[in-house]
């Protein structure tokens, strides 16, 4: 073949997908960590499913859990700081005053506003990946009921977001959701951290429910943030991923949602109904009905009566 290989335009679905993927990487962000190529990622969170799925519980199951207290109050104050710190650069890299919230497309220049806001991407990334350690943490804890498919696969999919957004959208319309995320991140390692410090502390901490709250109303935002692209055929941000942020909002709201009704009202529902049935059964107790009261008392009141008879015929006799 004498054609150019070069040339010839991809055939299929994937094969567009590929060229698409290919021509559209963010040349300012290729040589910065973990940026360059999705397989060191992989690698990541391969070897993450494996400890906290299989090997970490396996490696706990005949030993104590770790208390980790100074680990876990320094970590999520670290966190809380990442969390701040991604909040001001998301809003003064652009949505203060130089992004728009109905269609905001990726600016590729090295402009210094558009630099900032890429770098926001990438250190968003970057904290996806260090929270993984929230796993291990739980697992060296011996804390496997926390380990669920809704922080298994959140914490898992995250990371491959962050990736994709440094790698070919870092900035733009999506970057409002890092903004949330990390807002919601101050609140949640705050707790943690204040839960890690005892129960002096823990006593205060009433406030847990709320958190899956603020979860839910986030991506109650994203979807809707997300879904408005599709109605602006002038808005030059990729539908594709506009659509595929919606997708993932909303099957986050589902799970969040599951979560909340689950682990708050039907289990409220049922703590409540256990205490009533306990006070209905202390009631019973307490309120014998008279007619097996009467049936109880009668024999013992007609053998004294008895007794006394006869002592007054002895005394006649």
């Amino acid at each position: 073949m004498s054609a150019d290989v070069g040339s010839v335009e991809p055939s299929g679905v994937l094969g567009r997908v590929v060229k698409f993927f290919v021509e559209n990487q963010d040349e300012r962000t290729t040589e910065w960590f973990l940026s360059g190529s999705i397989t060191p990622l992989i690698m990541i969170l391969v070897t993450y499913l494996y400890f906290c799925l299989y090997a970490g519980p396996r490696y706990m199951a005949k030993r104590k859990p770790f208390k980790l207290e100074t680990v876990l109050i320094a970590y999520n104050a670290i966190q809380v700081a990442l969390s701040i710190l991604l909040v001001y650069e998301g809003i003064e890299g652009g949505w203060r005053k130089h992004y728009s919230y109905t269609c905001q497309p990726v600016d590729y220049s090295r402009n210094p506003v558009a630099l900032r806001m890429a770098r926001a991407v990438w250190m968003y990334y970057m904290c996806k990946v260090v929270e993984l350690l929230d796993t291990v943490f739980f697992v060296l804890r011996k804390k496997q009921n926390q380990v669920s498919f809704l922080h298994v696969y959140h914490h898992t999919l995250m990371p491959i977001c962050g990736f994709i957004g440094v790698k070919y959208f870092a900035g733009g319309h999506g970057t409002l959701l890092g903004v949330i995320n990390s807002f919601i991140h101050v609140c949640m390692y705050a707790y943690y951290m204040l839960a890690a410090m005892g129960p002096k502390v823990q006593k205060y901490l009433w406030w847990k429910r709320y958190l899956t709250v603020m979860q839910i109303v986030q991506f109650i935002i994203v979807f809707f943030h997300t879904l408005q692209v599709q109605f602006q055929p002038s808005c030059s941000y990729p539908k594709s991923i506009a659509a595929l942020l919606t997708l993932n909002a909303g099957l986050f709201i589902y799970m969040f949602s599951s979560f909340y009704v689950h682990s708050y009202i039907r289990k409220g529902n049922q703590g409540r109904s256990k205490r009533a049935g306990e006070e209905n059964n202390n009631q019973l107790e307490a309120t014998k009905p008279k007619d097996a009261v009467e049936k109880l008392v009668q024999p013992a009141a007609a053998a004294t009566a008895a007794a006394d008879s006869s002592n007054v015929a002895k005394k006649a006799l």
